[in-house]
């Protein structure tokens, strides 16, 4: 029997030498998203601070969002017809699809054609930076006489790159002033020797007068041109391959719903505002600290869940939810090394809210030190500022730091920017003080000037008058 004993313990002890009890963490299956829609695209190759938010059921992912808030978000690239106006375009769209507000990216001429990007509602805060963004043309010059060869054209265009000194023409909107555009890249498509007809594309910064190019164009080869015809093939991100729709498309689409409602054409129509920033490096934030940067809040750290590769101080970028919507439109104040290393400070300050406030729950002051912050208001320990006073404890003072205050946030600093505001305040006043100084001189200069011509007694009538008034 003993045998059989010992004879066991031999055989458990191999198979405990032939195991290796280690606990290994699991491998999380790893997540496609290249083929993700808007921001949401290349999730996974976002860096990641931190995994650990409470998600929140508000909000939608932009594609499914209930079609009143998808038509507030809405934007559409609009082939825009020959002879209206842009301003009249979007006031058709205003009124067909009964929205309360529509902009569009840079004003076409009435005769000229292609892509307008119209923005419905929230997403006219994008306005601005698509009227600012880099466009694209096709346009046909006629020359008044014949020329020597294409490559006499071809030379002269490539002469007109770069930066260019331009005077809007007589027919534009805008005041008539010299000032310098760049046209970035330009090519001669095709020429007619017999018509005397060029096509050539162009890319340019946005304000870029292609009727101005044309004309200089034709003094350059000495025979005198002008624009004959002209097509916006590009606005900003979008090109005339991309969502391009007419305005048939947007009147059948709202009449379909208004019918049958049939969603499908009117999604299919106008598409997210997400879609016009894809091209801007990305900020993930928390759903706790959404509604914060909607009221206007700076991005602290905390707050960040992934970052873009190459974010730069001082960068444009966009804040995000995890549901892939625009929160704002923000200036990076850290770059993406930053980011990943510090524990503590501000990541972006907001250039531009997209986002409804109150879309998501107010989430901020129910942290711990906010909490113990509140209790001590409560108690008298702190002033109704939440500023430290003569009751205020030591622990406090010493354990409590105010991120926001300025680099440093001492007491002393504290002091001098107490301080700053007085001294910039006499400054003003000593300012002002001198102007009109100069002022009253000039007045009495001028008064004794009208005296010697013999005006006198009409200047003070009209004092008078004034007084009385």
């Amino acid at each position: 029997m003993g045998g059989d004993k010992e004879k066991k313990k031999e055989k458990k002890g191999v198979a405990q030498d032939a195991v290796d009890f280690v606990i290994k963490p699991e491998a999380t299956p790893p997540l496609d998203t290249s083929k993700w829609p808007l921001l949401l695209k290349d999730y996974d190759q976002l860096n990641v601070r931190t995994g650990h938010y409470t998600p929140i059921p508000n909000g939608h992912t932009p594609l499914k969002r209930p079609l009143s808030e998808y038509l507030k978000y809405g934007v559409c690239n609009l082939d825009k017809p020959a002879n209206p106006s842009s301003h009249e375009v979007v006031a058709w769209i205003r009124r067909m699809l009964r929205v309360e507000k529509t902009g569009h990216s840079g004003t076409l001429d009435p005769k000229v054609t292609g892509c307008l990007i119209v923005c419905i509602n929230r997403a006219t805060r994008l306005v601005k930076s698509q009227q600012g963004a880099g466009k694209e043309y096709i346009a046909v010059v006629r020359l008044h006489d014949a020329i020597d060869s294409e490559g006499a054209l071809r030379r002269a265009l490539d002469q007109l790159t770069g930066a260019l000194f331009q005077r809007p023409p007589l027919i534009s909107a805008v005041k008539r002033q010299l000032r310098v555009r760049t046209v970035y890249e330009s090519q001669l498509i095709e020429y007619d020797q017999e018509r005397h007809l060029g096509i050539f594309r162009v890319s340019c910064e946005a304000g870029t007068y292609i009727r101005t190019l044309c004309v200089h164009l034709g003094l350059m080869l000495g025979v005198g041109g002008h624009m004959q015809e002209l097509r916006r093939s590009r606005s900003g991100i979008l090109s005339e391959k991309q969502h391009l729709v007419t305005m048939h498309d947007l009147l059948d689409a709202q009449h379909l719903y208004d019918q049958q409602k049939d969603e499908s054409y009117l999604r299919h129509a106008i598409k997210p505002l997400e879609l016009l920033l894809t091209n801007y490096k990305r900020l993930v934030l928390k759903d706790s600290s959404v509604n914060a940067v909607c009221y206007g809040a700076k991005l602290m750290l905390p707050g960040l869940l992934r970052f873009a590769n190459g974010i730069e101080i001082g960068e444009e970028v966009v804040l995000m939810t995890t549901k892939g919507e625009a929160v704002a439109v923000a200036i990076a104040q850290m770059g993406t090394a930053d980011m990943a290393h510090c524990d503590h400070g501000v990541v972006a300050k907001i250039k531009r809210v997209i986002m409804d406030r109150d879309t998501y729950p107010r989430r901020w002051g129910l942290g711990p030190k906010a909490k113990m912050k509140k209790q001590l208001i409560a108690e008298g320990k702190l002033d109704k500022h939440g500023k430290t006073n003569e009751n205020t404890p030591e622990a406090w003072k010493a354990g409590y730091v105010e991120y926001m205050k300025a680099a440093g946030g001492g007491a002393k600093e504290g002091g001098a920017a107490a301080a700053a505001p007085l001294v910039t305040e006499v400054a003003e006043d000593a300012e002002a003080k001198e102007k009109r100084e100069k002022k009253e001189k000039k007045e009495k200069k001028k008064r004794e000037a009208e005296a010697a011509a013999g005006e006198e007694p009409k200047k003070k009538k009209k004092k008078k008058d004034t007084d009385d008034t």
